[in-house]
C-alpha cells in the first residue's frame, strides 16, 4: 500500500500544483523554462504513475475488504464509466458541445469514471485509488473553472458534427476497453 499512496502522492501532487500553487507554477516556469518544466512534470508524472500500477498491484495481492458493494453497484458502473469515455474524447475532439458545456471534459471525465469505480469496488486499495482520483478531480475541476470565470474564458459553441464523431469515438473505444483491454490490462473482466 506504501508505493500505491506513494505514487499518489507524486502523480496527483504534479497534477495539483495549478489547483493549490498556480502563482509559484506560473513563477517557476517562468525562471526554469517551458520545456525544462514540461520535462520535470513529465518525470514526476511517470514515476507517480509507474508506482501507482506497481503499489495497486501488489495491494491487490492481499486484498482488505472494506465492504461489499451491492450487484447494482458494478451495474450503475458500466453507464457511468461510459459517459466518462465520452467526455475525455470530447478534450481531444475540436468543436463538440460537451467541451462547449462541461468545460474541462477531462476532468470531469476522470471524476466519473473515479466515483463508477469507488461505487463499484470495496477493498482498501480500490477505495484509496479512486477515492484519490476523485477528490483530485473534484478539486480540479472547480478551480478550472474558477480560473475560467477568472480569466472570463469563453468556450466555443460546439457543433453537431463534431458532437457526434466525439459520441462515436468515445462508445468504440469504451467498447474496445470494457470487451478486451480491462480483462487484458486489469486482469477484470467486466462483461465476463
Amino acid at each position: 500500500m506504501t508505493l500505491l499512496v506513494l505514487g499518489l502522492l507524486i502523480f496527483l501532487g504534479a497534477h495539483s500544483v495549478r489547483i493549490f500553487a498556480d502563482d509559484w507554477r506560473t513563477h517557476t516556469r517562468a525562471r526554469i523554462g517551458e520545456g525544462a518544466w514540461k520535462g520535470a512534470y513529465s518525470v514526476a508524472s511517470l514515476v507517480g504513475f509507474v508506482l501507482i500500477v506497481w503499489g495497486y498491484g501488489l495491494a491487490r495481492q492481499q486484498p482488505v475488504l472494506l465492504w461489499t458493494p451491492p450487484v447494482g453497484a458494478r451495474h450503475l458502473a458500466t453507464p457511468l464509466v461510459l459517459v466518462a469515455f465520452v467526455l475525455l474524447t470530447a478534450a481531444y475532439v475540436p468543436g463538440n458541445a460537451f467541451k462547449a458545456v462541461v468545460k474541462h471534459p477531462m476532468v470531469l471525465g476522470v471524476k466519473v469514471w473515479a466515483l463508477a469505480h469507488v461505487i463499484a469496488n470495496g477493498t482498501l486499495a480500490d477505495e484509496v485509488l479512486f477515492g484519490a482520483f476523485l477528490v483530485w478531480a473534484v478539486l480540479d475541476y472547480r478551480s478550472s473553472r474558477q480560473r475560467d470565470r477568472e480569466s472570463g474564458v469563453v468556450y466555443a459553441r460546439g457543433r453537431t458534427g463534431p458532437t457526434l464523431v466525439t459520441v462515436a469515438v468515445g462508445v468504440a473505444a469504451w467498447a474496445v476497453f470494457a470487451f478486451w483491454g480491462h480483462g487484458l490490462l486489469i486482469g477484470v473482466r467486466p462483461f465476463g
